[in-house]
């Protein structure tokens, strides 16, 4: 781009070679234009260029191109207007060179100091003297701010991470920011191998193993061949590494489907750099010598090169050298600086700032920066008229004609700085463009988990613009931060030069950069998604790692399961006990110990990829997938569970789904006699069909028609009347807008609010036949939909929005007579009716006493029904005149002005309202939520709900969803610390520690992280015992600070679950992160352990799966553990018959065939086994409870199997060598060997619960493998007394010695103390 379109920057340094000094002849020593100023200002010269600020000396040239671009200019004017009586008066001032120029605009002022006497020398220099200088000097480029602004901003220091940043759109090459890729990958190629290793290796289990291999390296402590200790080691972090390796290739695939995905952006390409590229030579560029001069005579004279100059410069300014063209790129290559257009429900893939945004029909219509700045200045004519009015009739004919004074409606921000003035420029502006007004609206639930949608605007100074001027644009944003709700920053605008227009040579001081702030109101950040059915253009300003959602999220961690470290502790243990034994009967004559422990980790770490399968295999709930497949056993000793509201337990779709009257309720199938009341309601005819159809007002008759039977009773008319009024007023009190979409070629009417509740109401209304069918800032129009007659229009005098304090929102409107409007605004106007609708909480003291509403609203409530209360007030014209008198009054203080206008609007408007009913809107749950929720309480699990959302909305869901039931009371704490009552945190918690078993929290944002910092144990220490805890305005962050409180505090498994971007820090910070595949993006899904894609999904995921997995894993670690026990065994009483000879007893194959072909088949099919079916696990959720004890795998049950190995090598062996009568002997040696397989594959199957063919055809497979590799083992065993019946007997025996015993016991505790999981099999 050219450089014409940089910026200064008010606090740049301006650098220039210090051997720049010209002598040239083209060059005016400032001293001799102004030895004063020069002398008294010396050392304190503002910085207008580098050249006056080293040389002391200005080009002549550019002041003869200011005079002739002026010259130029003045003549165009005269040749414009022949007929201007004073055009010879103009010429001869331009002519004259003697006249004062300060009679003529425009022009520098000779006779003055071309430098500011008052300047500060600390000053950096003033933006508007740099733009006035470069306006009327007419600076060429390479001396301009521009030039060096340039090479500032490129600078690595202007665009660190932790320094705000300048971003000149359309600048080439874009400044180095990190790439917008999403990354959820847990390594790189560079840190894979030590990362892993260290995890590994972190565990004594496989330090033990390797110091074990490293001592086979010496060869006085060598036993046996070398590869027998470092092929198993080597084996087991083959296996893990590789577990490890494929899971994070499967998250970096699915990250680069987000990374993938496409986005529309516009390049904006300057096609007047060809031209300057011809200029090079000239003064367009710095000379190569600076000492000399760079043109020749023989070159094109000096003052034709500078109007040259100012041809292309012409050119620039009215951006006709700009071309755009749209095109798609992937969202991980797009860059700071990038200008996208979105559409409606696309995915925001960076963090960005609006420019623009328009309807598909308001494109053409919107009007350029001139005409808006023309449009306000009428506004004040306007503002005059409006204080003349009179009467109420002018004044409201007047407000319609010139759309009304509207301050709650006009701003977002609580602040109104000038009221009628912003008022009237709005009346002004939607009049000229009615659907160019900037405004979108974003869905912010995956970011911050609020259902409300959010108003976003474009900058007044950026929305009137053309896409081609954009490149006149420098956004100046804040350093990356992590608050999703601040951002400050600035957007300048430069304006074209001077011969754009004439008005801008008015006045020689005029600034050429117009700026304007930028507010968290204009900004878009990543991951939120379009809402609005509208075109946005928007200007990348951070990207990647730098985005409010990827700071707002912890990096990945490498999680471990509680049963590694329980199997961890064991081997300590186990490790121990051997040593000692070693130490022993070292001391006595020296033993050979080798351990076969190193299969245990094989046969998890392969068990592990089992269970992955079986989840990932699951018809039950499909398309899960196991992102980390090394901690499938942690889904069964789950005891927290942190949910996220929005999209995880909700659809985040409202249903308005009962009405209150006073007298009667409507709700399911009684709908239908409403929607019968407003079709009579809304639906008589006109006695005169020339006549203009009139309009339902509040006080218009109920009208109801016989339809041949009898006329209706008085009861039911009025009734009829009630749901009337109450429809009309829901009809009425919102911020909904209709906008027209085409689907499929038909067209489709959708509606747009801040708030899903209201477009659920609209829709209700238009269900029961009353349609909104136009709404703009000022009317609005209602249709029946039974004859598709405009039925009610309004005219809407004032807006009071909802706000979190106030819970309520309210309406001031005008009722129209006549369905067309006549020539006299005054004769068609008619009633003028206040509504509003709230919290019951706020409306109770604000509607007429009654009897009724406080049931009626703790029964839906009771239901989970988000109740509003719905009143209205009739006012006369005196009325509304006085209370808009001093509501504009109060608007116009300077200080406590909210809580004036509060007050004017409570004494006029705010009391007695007439009470016209109570609706329940329900925030529809995920399929099968509730009883989902209900089996993982019954199954011990204590569930704690997490949400961005408003507290009302939390409490509903938590109802509704029987998260909390009936009879639990639900303890709210807001608004902590108080002022009003310093020990209220206290007192929550005492009250809380009173009733911990029925007692459910209710907490919001700043409570929660008040009493995490001053009470944070005695708060954990009590929420931990509650049965359900309600955390409300959570941020990211806080949701992973409790997610990891609970695990430091409690020690017990947390799980997390969510599916937006919100909860991705929460999911990475639990022990296991549960990812729902969402609407609106997959980040949670991506950064999770497991993902699904419903709710419901979980409950088989922990109670079915996460049972199985945890109970196999735990009984094939007892059996590899006790495997290699045995063997153990019968090599110490082997060393002890043989009096401590340093020899083994099963050498080579036999100890590798051992623990491979001849066990290990019918042990690792133990991880098919069941204890109950699934109908059982769901049946008795309870029993899941057992698990998180982990009795299971505990020190109890692990002693236990020490003993029985103990027992059975001791049996086998010293048996073997009695029975055969040999201590040392081929005989001997394949007695014991055949027991101790036999052995351990008769002790599988007596412990197998629920058989698998598998599990049969490995236990024969195996047995029959081993019968027929006998023969092989001649160097081993005696093969003829193999096939003797002495060696039959013998086996028999001893393996009957060996198993009966054990078994017998086995089958008396079950009598006697029978586990849970044989009671629920009546067992």
């Amino acid at each position: 781009m050219s450089r014409t379109h940089n910026y200064r920057r008010p606090d740049a340094v301006d650098s220039l070679d210090e051997d720049s000094e010209s002598e040239s002849d083209g060059d005016i020593d400032l001293q001799e234009l102004d030895p004063a100023t020069a002398h008294q200002n010396h050392g304190s010269l503002p910085r207008l260029d580098s050249t006056t600020r080293n040389t002391g000396v200005i080009p002549l040239r550019n002041l003869r191109a200011g005079r002739t671009q002026r010259a130029r200019n003045h003549v165009g004017r005269l040749r414009a207007d022949r007929s201007n009586p004073d055009g010879d008066e103009d010429l001869r001032e331009l002519l004259q060179e003697d006249g004062d120029p300060r009679d003529s605009p425009g022009i520098v002022e000779d006779n003055i100091p071309l430098l500011n006497q008052e300047s500060d020398g600390r000053a950096r220099g003033s933006t508007k003297m740099r733009a006035s200088a470069s306006t009327q000097l007419r600076l060429p480029n390479f001396l301009s701010a521009a030039g060096m602004d340039s090479a500032l901003e490129n600078s690595p220091k202007a665009h660190g991470s932790g320094a705000s940043r300048n971003i000149s759109i359309g600048q080439y090459p874009p400044p180095r920011f990190p790439p917008n890729a999403v990354s959820n990958a847990k390594y790189t190629p560079w840190s894979f191998l030590p990362r892993t290793l260290y995890n590994e290796f972190s565990f004594f289990f496989n330090m033990y193993f390797l110091l074990v291999a490293l001592s086979q390296i010496i060869p006085p402590l060598r036993i046996g061949y070398l590869s027998t200790y470092v092929a198993p080691l080597a084996f087991v972090l083959t296996i893990t590494l590789g577990k490890e390796a494929l899971d994070d290739i499967a998250r970096r695939r699915r990250d680069n489907e987000a990374n993938r995905e496409g986005y529309t952006v516009l390049r904006l390409r300057d096609t007047s750099q060809s031209s300057s590229k011809n200029m090079k030579g000239r003064e367009l560029h710095p000379p190569t010598n600076p000492g000399r001069r760079s043109v020749t005579s023989s070159q094109v004279t000096r003052l034709d090169a500078i109007a040259e100059e100012e041809d292309i410069i012409g050119d620039q300014n009215n951006d006709s050298h700009i071309e755009m063209d749209e095109i798609t790129i992937k969202s991980r290559d797009l860059k700071v600086g990038d200008v996208l257009r979105l559409g409606k429900d696309q995915r925001v893939p960076a963090d960005l700032v609006i420019l623009k945004s328009y309807t598909t029909e308001s494109v053409a219509d919107a009007p350029s920066l001139l005409q808006a700045s023309t449009t306000v200045e009428t506004a004040h004519e306007l503002n005059d008229d409006d204080k003349k009015l009179g009467s109420i009739d002018k004044f409201i004919t007047e407000t319609f004609t010139n759309p009304p004074i509207n301050p709650r409606s006009v701003m977002a921000s609580e602040t109104q700085d000038d009221l009628v003035r912003s008022a009237v420029a709005e009346r002004v502006e939607t009049a000229a463009a009615p659907s160019a007004t900037g405004e979108t609206f974003l869905r912010t639930d995956q970011l911050d988990g609020e259902t409300d949608w959010k108003l976003r605007l474009a900058s007044p100074l950026t929305q009137s613009l053309d896409p081609r001027s954009f490149t006149r644009l420098r956004i100046v944003a804040g350093k990356p931060d992590k608050k999703v709700n601040e951002f400050v920053g600035t957007v300048e605008y430069r304006s074209p030069g001077p011969d754009a227009s004439d008005s801008q040579q008015n006045s020689i001081t005029e600034s050429l950069t117009k700026s304007a702030p930028l507010t968290i109101d204009n900004t878009a950040w990543a991951n939120t998604v379009l809402a609005s059915s509208a075109t946005v253009l928007a200007v990348v300003v951070y990207t990647g790692a730098q985005t409010r959602q990827a700071l707002s999220t912890s990096p990945s961690r490498s999680k471990t399961g509680l049963l590694e470290y329980e199997i961890n502790n064991l081997t300590k243990i186990l490790c121990a006990l051997t040593l000692t034994l070693s130490v022993v009967l070292v001391a006595l004559e020296g033993f050979e110990n080798r351990e076969n422990q190193k299969c245990l980790r094989v046969n998890l770490d392969m068990g592990k990829t089992v269970y992955a399968w079986f989840v990932e295999r699951d018809r039950d709930i499909p398309e899960t997938v196991v992102r980390t497949s090394t901690i499938p056993e942690e889904l069964g000793r789950i005891e927290y569970l942190l949910s996220d509201k929005t999209g995880t337990l909700t659809q985040n779709e409202m249903e308005l789904k009962k009405i209150h009257v006073g007298t009667v309720s409507y709700a399911n199938e009684a709908m239908e006699e409403v929607t019968s009341y407003i079709k009579q309601g809304f639906s008589f005819v006109s006695t005169d069909a020339t006549e203009a159809f009139a309009l339902v007002m509040p006080s218009t008759p109920y009208h109801t028609t016989s339809m041949g039977s009898a006329s209706t009773t008085r009861a039911r008319r009025e009734i009829g009347s009630r749901v009337r009024d109450l429809v009309l007023a829901l009809a009425l009190c919102h911020n909904v807008t209709p906008t027209i979409e085409e689907e499929g070629g038909h067209s489709a009417t959708t509606y747009q609010a801040s708030s899903p509740d209201e477009i659920a109401i609209v829709r209700w209304t238009e269900s029961v036949g009353l349609r909104l069918l136009h709404r703009d800032r000022h009317s609005i129009s209602l249709q029946s939909v039974d004859t598709s007659r405009v039925v009610v229009r309004v005219r809407i005098l004032d807006i009071f929005p909802f706000t979190s304090e106030g819970k309520r929102m309210g309406i001031i409107l005008q009722f129209m007579q006549r369905s067309e409007s006549t020539t006299n605004a005054t004769d068609e106007a008619g009633e003028i009716w206040f509504y509003q609708k709230g919290a019951d909480t706020v409306m109770s003291s604000i509607v007429a006493a009654n009897d009724w509403l406080e049931e009626e609203t703790a029964n839906m409530a009771r239901e989970g029904l988000r109740t509003l209360v719905v009143g209205r007030r009739k006012l006369s014209a005196d009325q509304y005149r006085d209370f808009s008198a001093q509501y504009r009054q109060a608007s116009m203080s300077l200080n406590q002005r909210d809580s004036q206008m509060a007050r004017v609007t409570r004494h006029h408007l705010e009391h007695d309202l007439e009470l016209l009913g109570v609706t329940g809107v329900e925030d529809k749950l995920q399929k099968d939520v509730k009883p989902s929720l209900e089996l993982l309480r019954n199954a011990g699990i204590k569930i704690w709900m997490l949400t961005g959302d408003k507290v009302e909305t939390a409490r509903c869901v938590a109802v509704s969803a029987k998260l909390v039931s009936r009879a639990q009371y639900i303890h709210t704490t807001t608004n902590l610390p108080s002022d009003r009552n310093p020990t209220a945190a206290l007192d929550a918690l005492s009250l809380l520690a009173s009733k911990p078993t029925s007692t459910a929290l209710l907490i919001d944002g700043i409570s929660l992280a008040h009493l995490l910092a001053h009470h944070r144990d005695a708060f954990i220490s009590i929420a931990v015992q509650l049965p359900a805890v309600i955390a409300c305005r959570c941020s990211p962050t806080q949701k992973a600070d409790i997610a990891t409180l609970i695990r430091a505090f409690t020690k017990k498994r947390v799980a997390c679950i969510g599916d937006g971007g919100n909860d991705v820090s929460m999911i990475q910070a639990a022990d296991i992160g549960v990812g729902i595949v969402g609407k609106e993006g997959r980040q949670a899904s991506l950064a999770a352990d497991f993902s699904i894609t419903s709710f419901h999904h979980l409950t088989k995921l922990l109670v079915w799966h996460g049972r199985n997995s945890y109970k196999r894993s735990a009984k094939l670690a007892q059996f590899v553990m006790h495997r290699g026990l045995v063997i153990s065994v019968c090599q110490t009483v082997y060393s002890i018959a043989t009096h401590f000879e340093p020899h083994a007893l099963y050498r080579d194959w036999l100890l590798v065939g051992y623990a491979t072909i001849y066990t290990m088949a019918p042990v690792f099919s133990l991880v098919l086994d069941r204890d109950v079916d699934e109908g059982l696990a769901n049946l008795y959720p309870e029993l899941y409870k057992e698990l998180t004890s982990g009795a299971s795998l505990s020190y109890r049950t692990f002693f236990i199997w020490v003993l029985i190995s103990l027992y059975q090598g001791i049996v086998i062996q010293g048996l073997s060598q009695l029975l055969v009568g040999s201590v040392d002997s081929p005989r001997m040696v394949s007695v014991s060997f055949t027991v101790l397989v036999i052995n351990e594959l008769i002790m599988v199957a007596c412990e197998v619960v629920t058989w698998h063919w598998i599990m049969i055809a490995s236990l024969v497979g195996t047995m029959a493998i081993y019968v027929g590799s006998v023969p092989f083992l001649g160097g081993y065993f005696e093969l003829g007394y193999v096939w003797s019946w002495g060696f039959v007997w013998r086996v028999m025996t001893i393996s009957a010695i060996s198993l009966v015993p054990v078994y017998s016991l086995k089958i008396l505790r079950r009598t006697l103390r029978p586990p849970a999981y044989r009671k629920v099999q009546a067992l």
